[in-house]
């Protein structure tokens, strides 16, 4: 629901409706457009009288948002948010690049591509603490020990790091520790965590699902806000077809269709969608084209011998030579 507020009205008048809507538990948002102030309620509006609303005298009309996700949806937002995490600017025309390996596997290791992929440009430093594998023999990550490396290759490079949480019984450590916390495809609909993940108000890459529509997807950023998140990533990284070629569909459609629906900035990761480093590059250049706000690579020194998606991940000297393809198709489609 949005609330349009006469333009005449004094501050007197609003503050009573303020007041009320919050003591309801309504999620408030004062928005601007055109002149017009407004305000934008999310929550359960069942028990809401259009009515009752009219009977405050700052009221000039109401309007009902047809779409489930509010705070998500650009009817409550419709400029593109801008996000600034640690001094690296991302959406709304800031591009940023989240680079590093699947999984933290040594601190000499981390450090090493931390270090790479900073020179090449990078913004973000990712790794995998925590890793949800499919068979439960596979190695599964060092735990809090990966989480203290990451924390070292931070203070020894300044990137800021991308890491994934599993379970909220981390939620404490996170919240001292990390810079962006990344919900995998796996726990995208797991609302339990993504409420707990949002009331810590730290920056959230959330990651579609495997089998996921694009509008589950704003639902499930919607779940992570209405905790109380408000810096919120989409993450495009493949979804479940038929096809056997790659290891996911990369679904690029999602960048305009989301970017219609949403103020979110949209975030590509090309190694998950199609498993095999040689087609990285080409999907990554496929997704700055596109207008995608970002892209989150998979980068190892010796992919070879990596624990964890070796054959997706590429070395730091094609990521070079892929941050500086990126830049400029940047440039030309600006």
């Amino acid at each position: 629901m949005i609330i349009i507020l006469k333009n005449t009205a004094p501050e007197e008048d609003v503050e009573p409706l303020r007041k009320t809507l919050a003591s309801r538990g309504f999620i408030v948002q004062e928005l601007s457009s055109d002149g017009a102030k407004m305000f934008g309620i999310a929550g359960d509006l069942s028990g809401l009288s259009e009515d009752d609303l009219l009977h405050f005298s700052c009221v000039e009309k109401i309007i009902r948002v047809r779409e489930p996700y509010k705070l998500a949806g650009r009817k409550f937002h419709p400029e593109d948010s801008v996000f600034d995490i640690k001094g690296r600017k991302l959406g709304g025309g800031h591009f940023a690049v989240i680079a590093g390996p699947c999984s933290v596997e040594s601190e000499d290791q981390i450090l090493s591509v931390a270090r790479d992929v900073k020179a090449a440009g990078a913004s973000f430093l990712r790794g995998g603490a925590f890793k949800p594998r499919t068979s439960p023999y596979a190695f599964s990550g060092l735990g809090l020990d990966g989480l203290e490396r990451l924390k070292i290759a931070r203070a020894k490079t300044g990137l800021p790091i991308v890491t994934e949480i599993m379970s909220a019984e981390y939620l404490e450590q996170f919240a001292l520790d990390v810079d962006v916390i990344q919900i995998g495809a796996r726990n995208m609909q797991n609302f339990t965590l993504l409420r707990q993940v949002g009331s810590i108000k730290k920056p959230v890459l959330l990651k579609r699902g495997l089998s996921s529509t694009l509008d589950e997807l704003l639902m499930a950023a919607e779940h992570v806000m209405a905790g109380g998140a408000r810096e919120i990533m989409l993450c495009e990284r493949g979804i479940r077809t038929f096809e056997t070629a790659t290891r996911n569909t990369l679904d690029l459609s999602a960048v305009p269709v989301l970017r219609q629906k949403s103020h979110l900035p949209i975030i590509i990761d090309p190694s998950h969608a199609t498993g095999y480093w040689h087609l990285v590059e080409p999907m990554a250049l496929a997704a700055a084209a596109c207008g995608a706000d970002g892209l989150i690579i998979e980068v190892h020194n010796h992919p070879e011998a990596a624990l964890c998606d070796g054959a997706q991940s590429v070395t730091p000297q094609v990521f070079r030579r892929i941050m500086g393809k990126v830049e400029k198709i940047r440039a030309a489609i600006a």
